[in-house]
């Protein structure tokens, strides 16, 4: 009935737009599975998409110590603004690891996410099965 474009983060990909397109061309739904860390790139490929996954890391303003880049709340902060405002069908979700997300920063996000007008957040458990407990600094 569909395809999802999904793994790591697609709109990284030039070529999602392309590809979106060539599914629907052949008569399939799509799907997007997003982080959001490309306001500009998520906002070109919305109106390809029938329905979007955006996971929502931490409250915006702790968002660099989940992903560890600089102003990735903003711009998670509007890619979320840019999918609730095209009226794209979608699930706003966190996976809570709480090695990284307390219960006081799950209501301080439940409250952005609501001001912003996300009427249903849904929380999935962290699967710490089968992951590594750190991640390999790689230098060079």
């Amino acid at each position: 009935d569909g395809v999802v474009f999904s793994g790591g983060e697609p709109t990284l990909q030039r070529g999602l737009p392309e590809a979106l397109r060539a599914v629907r061309a052949l008569g399939f739904r799509t799907g997007l599975h997003t982080a959001g860390p490309y306001p500009a790139r998520l906002a070109a490929v919305l109106p390809l998409c029938d329905w979007v996954g955006f996971d929502v890391k931490a409250p915006f303003s702790g968002y660099r110590r989940v992903t560890g880049a600089t102003g990735s709340g903003d711009r998670a902060r509007e890619s979320l603004r840019l999918l609730l405002a095209s009226g794209t069908a979608h699930q706003v979700r966190t996976t809570v690891d709480p090695t990284l997300i307390d219960g006081a920063a799950l209501a301080r996000m439940g409250a952005e996410l609501a001001a912003l007008g996300v009427a249903d957040h849904v929380l999935q458990p962290c699967r710490s099965t089968g992951t590594p407990t750190s991640r390999p600094v790689r230098k060079g």
